[in-house]
């Protein structure tokens, strides 16, 4: 017999999915996975059979609850589900659907609404890092509609603030988990790092490459996707993630030269199709690798002071606000923030098929 769980289908950033409080969900990780499954229509390649898209980017979920930290409001686990196959990963992290705790947790009750702006301080669960999710409330209400436009999203909306805190080094334990800013792997020059979301940094040129290329290009250029994935197993043990052949991290990265001095073009596989736009972390953490010197991706020696790093991917850009600063003689990132937008797209009960 079928059973029913709510849900809220929400677009966070460039991403949609369902969001759900934890306590709707089953206990049992198993039983877990099956509503997820479920839900998005994991293990067909049209997911026909849920909210699914078809794509990496709408195959996301979010599970809500209030916080087990001090000092935080609530926990967020991120899942990311397979499109043609069948399986839930909760090792990564995303940026965009974080994008949307915020407004979920305020509407669910368990932050309480403060007129103007409402703070929610969110601890990721996938990467023990906390980040503070500032949301625009008027009247008693998340404010949804606003003129802020982000990059790969065909509307406005209200803007939402996420200034991630301790995400550097979050999942492996160090921001550089090889001990080095570039490492060698297969001749070719990369920077391993875990700043927001871990990833294998290469230059475009490398490869014989812009890093200006749309995603359909790249993900039919020959032998490319095959060179980027064993460089990913080989990157994945030197960080000590063991083996990632069925991980979604650390993510590939093709970094390319841009004009701006303040500017970098990247395209990010998610990671063995090419993201059509940037996953929100995976700036961040191609933002702190540009400001630290000796990484692929730093060109020039950036000041101390407040910066904004624009991120360039095939669907624009992503503007990654930062503060550096300088400690002991050596470049550090102090703070790192980020502004997407959201639309709740409906509310109800989720029709659970059984096993």
């Amino acid at each position: 017999m079928n059973k029913t769980t709510p849900c809220v289908l929400m677009r966070a950033g460039t991403s949609r999915g369902p969001f759900f409080l934890k306590e709707w969900l089953p206990e049992s990780i198993e039983d877990r996975d099956h509503v997820l499954i479920s839900a998005i229509g994991a293990g067909h390649a049209t997911q026909i059979n849920g909210l699914g898209g078809g794509t990496t980017l709408t195959s996301k979920v979010a599970i809500v609850s209030k916080s087990t930290q001090a000092d935080c409001d609530v926990d967020y686990l991120f899942a990311q589900v397979g499109v043609a196959e069948a399986v839930v990963d909760t090792r990564p992290n995303c940026g965009n659907m974080l994008a949307g705790v915020g407004p979920f947790a305020i509407e669910q009750g368990l932050v309480p609404l403060v007129e103007g702006e409402t703070l929610v301080r969110v601890f990721n669960v996938n990467t023990k890092a906390r980040i503070d999710v500032i949301v625009k409330t008027k009247d008693g209400a998340v404010v949804y509609d606003g003129d802020f436009a982000i990059d790969g999203v065909p509307s406005t909306g209200s803007p939402v603030y996420l200034s991630f805190l301790d995400a550097w080094g979050a999942v492996t334990g160090k921001v550089f988990p090889t001990g080095n800013k570039v490492d060698v792997i297969d001749g070719i020059e990369v920077t391993c790092i875990d700043a927001a979301m871990p990833m294998v940094m290469m230059r475009a040129q490398n490869f014989g490459l812009t890093g200006t290329e749309t995603a359909a290009e790249l993900d039919d250029h020959p032998g490319l996707i095959e060179r980027l994935h064993a460089i990913r197993l080989k990157a994945g043990a030197m960080m000590g993630l063991g083996d990632v052949t069925d991980s979604v991290i650390p993510k590939p990265v093709l970094l390319g030269e841009h004009e701006d001095q303040l500017s970098i073009n990247s395209r990010y596989f998610t990671p063995k199709r090419c993201h059509t736009s940037h996953a929100v972390t995976g700036a961040i953490g191609l933002a702190s690798a540009f400001v630290l010197p000796g990484t692929v991706a730093n060109k020039s020696s950036i000041p101390a002071g407040e910066h904004v790093v624009n991120i360039c991917h095939p669907s624009g850009k992503i503007q990654i606000a930062l503060k550096v600063g300088n400690k002991e003689g050596e470049v550090v990132l102090e703070r790192a923030s980020v502004v997407r937008t959201v639309r709740k797209i409906m509310q109800g009960e989720l029709v659970i098929p059984p096993k």
